[in-house]
């Protein structure tokens, strides 16, 4: 199980690393694209799509699985590696390929996330800002506030008391009726 989690976190990273690559640079896919299609079906200079990089989930499993495949192929025949003869075997081929399946799109969300705060600085500066002048103009109001009710506080205390008046009862037994 130790050897499965450590190839699975590599291959997260493996996963981020292609898909950085292919952001960068799409060089390898530009070249397929130029042997296997025709001209007018080539992709246009600006196109940043890649193997990875901008491709739908399906195309993107498929090239992966497909990589690694042709790997474990390869280890298997040409070394005395056998990766497919045990169950160990192919639970690492797994790990490796959904470890880098996910490395992909924790790379995407990591470039996205920097693009829209790249893009959304200035707007979240003025947000941050509206909201710090807003919150002091609050906490003057509430000074004010403050300040008014302890002043009407100050003129009900400064108003003279009324004199006890009597009870019921008093008042019953002053007209003799009690």
């Amino acid at each position: 199980m130790g050897l499965e989690i450590i190839i699975f976190f590599g291959a997260i990273l493996f996963g981020i690393f292609i898909y950085w690559t292919e952001s960068k640079s799409n060089g390898v896919y530009r070249f397929f694209n130029k042997v296997f299609n025709s001209k007018e079906l080539q992709m246009k200079p600006g196109n940043p799509k890649g193997f990875i990089y901008k491709q739908d989930v399906l195309p993107r499993v498929l090239f992966v699985a497909f990589t690694f495949l042709i790997a474990a192929l390869i280890i298997q025949f040409l070394t005395p590696i056998a990766i497919f003869s045990t169950y160990y075997g192919i639970s690492a081929f797994a790990s490796a390929i959904f470890g880098t399946l996910i490395g992909t799109y924790v790379a995407n969300f990591v470039l996205k996330s920097g693009e829209v705060i790249e893009q959304q600085s200035d707007s979240i500066e003025d947000v941050v800002k509206d909201g710090l002048n807003k919150g002091k103009e609050f906490l003057e109001d509430f000074k004010n506030k403050d300040a008014k009710v302890v002043e009407a506080a100050k003129k009900e205390i400064k108003e003279t008391p009324k004199a006890p008046e009597k009870s019921a009862r008093e008042r019953l037994k002053d007209k003799g009726l009690m």
